[in-house]
């Protein structure tokens, strides 16, 4: 076991003998001697000396020890190395057990998969206090699933009693973080790009990161955690450019992406009649792209695109004859905005229209 592993490295440094855990098949599962992890040995059932060496059994709590701590010799140095060694892999094992089984309630949650007289009691049982206001982010890797992304995310919030790192498949880690009532987006902003920063600079990994509405009890974690994927959903069609995606910023484009398939191929056959979207170029649509940043400000597009103001009404022009929209009209840029957002929905889709 890693944990198991941690405390033999910190063990091995202060003491030269060996050191190591089998568990109940009589295998080495953690060694200060790595090479040797997955030897086998003979099971152990009490304290014993044998073979030069000393073993002596972890905490039990069935017939048969689950794990059994030895160290090289027979002498009364090799037993008390086994007894500070069993002191402190209880501790660690212990720990593990309780954040494993909150941690798998957490999940629980999140997937909707606790029933609502079940969450109270089982709160409770764990210690959990279910009116703290909380908040899901969905940490999602992109280029490579990293083993000890979840184990670095736990280093980081190690208040097992407040916050939650939760493993989910693939390439997902959900962190379910207690936060003020009074928070707000940008100190979640600050906290997202601590953890995107971590990730990158100490494994490697690029992520982005979904983030949820605060969640005022602990009920209500699977409504935020909903969010924060519809967050990371939406980003991939609408906000290419962006890592953190917060699910209350999404906008018109949470909107669109909620919309019927069906509904939205009838509005872009509407508004794009003839295929004219497919007819609009490159540079109109940096052109327009350019004209939103700046409020329909035709002038500081122009000074932008390093254009005369002249050729960018000439651009404007040409797209009104293509798609019958003036985007120096408020209402049509309206409807351009919309529909080009729709057009990318369908793409992203594969039922492009």
């Amino acid at each position: 076991m890693r944990i198991f592993q941690g405390v033999v490295e910190q063990m091995k440094a202060a003491t030269p003998r060996l050191l190591g855990v089998l568990d109940n098949d009589g295998m080495v599962v953690s060694c200060t001697d790595s090479a040797r992890i997955g030897e086998q040995r003979d099971v152990v059932e009490d304290k014993i000396c044998a073979g030069g060496y000393t073993y002596r059994p972890l905490e039990r709590q069935h017939a048969m020890p689950e794990y059994t701590v030895f160290a090289a010799g027979e002498d009364e140095e090799a037993y008390t190395l086994c007894v500070m060694a069993g002191i402190a892999l209880n501790s660690a094992k212990a720990l593990y057990d309780e954040r494993h089984d909150k941690a798998t309630f957490v999940k629980n949650i999140l997937q909707g998969n606790v029933m609502p007289d079940e969450l109270y009691a089982r709160a409770r049982e764990l210690q959990i206090n279910c009116d703290k206001p909380r908040v899901v982010m969905l940490i999602r890797q992109l280029d490579r699933n990293e083993p000890m992304a979840a184990d670095m995310l736990q280093s980081l919030f190690p208040e097992r009693n407040h916050d939650f790192v939760v493993g989910l498949s693939g390439d997902e880690i959900a962190l379910v973080k207690e936060v003020r009532e009074d928070v707000d987006t940008q100190n979640l902003n600050k906290l997202a790009a601590a953890i995107e920063e971590t990730m990158g600079a100490e494994l490697y990994i690029k992520t982005n990161i979904g983030v949820g509405a605060p969640a005022m009890h602990i009920k209500d974690l699977a409504k935020s955690f909903n969010e924060a994927r519809v967050a990371l959903e939406v980003g991939k069609v609408f906000e290419t450019d962006r890592s953190i995606l917060h699910y209350a910023h999404l906008g018109i484009s949470r909107l669109i992406y909620q919309l019927p398939v069906s509904l939205c191929e009838m509005f872009l056959k509407e508004v794009f009649k003839q295929g004219s979207m497919d007819k609009i170029d490159q540079e109109i649509l940096l052109t327009i792209q350019k004209l939103f940043e700046n409020n329909l400000n035709i002038s500081e597009t122009a000074r932008q695109l390093f254009v005369h103001r002249n050729t960018l009404v000439y651009r404007l022009d040409r797209m009104k004859r293509t798609t019958g929209l003036d985007l120096r009209d408020f209402e049509d840029a309206v409807v351009f905005k919309v529909a080009y957002m729709v057009h990318k929905y369908l793409e992203a889709e594969g039922r492009r229209s």
